[in-house]
């Protein structure tokens, strides 16, 4: 029996008419789609009138998961792998199984459906130089987080990394206390949404912006 092939799609990152044709093609054509939220993914879904069964995939799952995922692709199923927002396997639970799959499975296809990347989409709007830079993913909660700023701070290149709302305060702080005050700084905020908002300053210069402190954020560093 062929394999099943998984398609790794990229989905908006808030706003949903950013979503792919090919995206949109290969949602409704694979037998499954695996989601970190089965809540989120439906609203996509039911957006474009698409009828699919979800499969949940987090960062939770355990080996019984990724065993019935193996057996539905060794089984002929193709699947589509998604997350709550951009490109699945950057920053996200889903690389994970995207690792374990290409190993496990001899001769397995995994094909790119690419799209919105909330990272990427921060880089371009920031001015700073791109053809080089460092994406750092979440800084830790607790343990190594000032190790994180350390490494902001003599990074060779531009950086870009997440913060979430009720951490924005306090990884601001931590900039201004590692960074040099003359560094540039973009700050995106709820990227492609109603309440979308862009930040520019400087370091020494930040305490000068109010930064709301909800949604999801972009950090770029010059």
């Amino acid at each position: 029996m062929e394999k099943g092939k998984l398609y790794i799609v990229a989905t908006p990152i808030g706003n949903l008419d950013d979503i792919t044709l090919r995206a949109l093609a290969t949602l409704k054509s694979v037998d499954f789609v695996l989601c970190e939220d089965t809540r989120v993914t439906k609203n996509l879904l039911d957006r474009y009138e698409i009828v699919k069964q979800t499969i949940s995939y987090h960062q939770h799952s355990d080996a019984r998961k990724t065993k019935e995922i193996i057996e539905l692709l060794e089984n002929g199923k193709n699947l589509a792998l998604v997350t709550d927002a951009g490109t699945p396997g950057i920053s996200d639970p889903g690389n994970l199984l995207i690792s374990d799959l290409g190993f496990r499975i001899s001769d397995l296809v995994i094909v790119p459906i690419p799209g919105p990347c909330a990272a990427i989409a921060a880089l371009s709007i920031s001015g700073f130089p791109t053809d080089k830079y460092f994406f750092m993913g979440f800084p830790p909660h607790k343990n190594k987080r000032e190790k994180f700023f350390k490494e902001v701070a003599s990074a060779e290149y531009t950086v870009v990394f997440y913060e979430s709302g009720h951490r924005i305060t306090k990884c601001l702080t931590e900039l201004q206390k590692f960074l040099k005050p003359e560094q540039k700084i973009l700050i995106g905020r709820e990227l492609t949404k109603k309440f979308e908002t862009i930040y520019r300053s400087t370091i020494g210069r930040m305490g000068d912006i109010k930064v709301e402190e909800r949604g999801e954020f972009v950090v770029v560093i010059s």
